[in-house]
């Protein structure tokens, strides 16, 4: 796999799992993305260690690694080889979870099968374990909402950056045209996967809930993901807005 392939099927799968999102004509549609935030969970093959390695074969570079103790996440960011979109991947540590709903979901990604635990696109197969039971979503829901979103989603892109001057426009503008759209938006810039750092103004739009069936056969509408704005606050600021993303005190090393 070459990475224009697996970029495009990490955008194929977002799609389909956000068409109002592949709708909207707010930006030509070759409009690069500023970053893809990509989530997976410490857990064999799922985890960050083993998912890097194909990134960087396909020509990303790791520039920084961030620790969020309060969300129970490691985050590596990836530099696009080009100026291409940038790769924010979160590892949810499972550590950080009570031991009910730790066992819970560490069961449920036991059972993937053997197959699904390899190769370069393990973050764009989607769910490779069964579905949860509602009762267990639930649980984990309380516990952790990213280990209930992992639950039902697998490791996968949980939602896409754009960059509001290189779209040529302003977030004010832009905000207003996909509210009009029908997205309502959050400046909460701990809405999100992980925190924003107050160098870019943001917004974060949810996508439309999604009947959804789980294991006991019984459907519900869950909230999948969604859109992300930024715009640095700076403009004279020459670093890309990726660098620019997670705040300064949630750098670290990882050794």
């Amino acid at each position: 796999m070459q990475r224009q392939e697996f970029l495009q099927q990490l955008w194929l799968d977002y799609i389909h799992q956000h068409p109002e999102l592949g709708a909207l004509r707010l930006w030509p549609l070759d409009s690069t993305p500023e970053y893809l935030a990509l989530l997976t969970l410490n857990h064999g093959s799922f985890a960050a260690d083993t998912l890097i390695p194909p990134l960087l074969h396909f020509g990303y570079r790791a520039v920084d690694h961030y620790a969020m103790a309060d969300r129970g996440l490691l985050v590596t960011l990836l530099a696009a080889p080009d100026d291409g979109a940038w790769l924010v991947l979160g590892e949810l540590q499972l550590g950080t979870l009570t031991r009910q709903p730790r066992d819970y979901l560490e069961t449920l990604v036991s059972q993937s099968p053997i197959e699904d635990r390899q190769g370069q696109n393990l973050l764009t197969r989607g769910r490779p374990w069964p579905m949860p039971d509602w009762d267990g979503y639930e649980r984990l829901r309380k516990a952790h909402p990213l280990a209930a979103w992992l639950s039902i989603m697998g490791p996968r892109m949980h939602h896409v950056g754009f960059d509001c001057e290189r779209l040529g426009t302003d977030l004010v503008s832009l905000d207003q045209q996909i509210q009009q759209a029908g997205l309502t938006g959050s400046a909460d810039r701990h809405h999100g996967v992980f925190p924003v750092s107050p160098l870019l103004n943001y917004r974060f739009y949810p996508t439309c809930s999604q009947r959804l069936p789980f294991a006991g056969g019984d459907e519900h509408r869950i909230s999948l993901g969604g859109l992300a704005l930024v715009q640095k606050c700076l403009p004279s600021n020459l670093e890309r807005s990726a660098e620019l993303l997670l705040p300064q005190h949630t750098r670290c090393e990882i050794v």
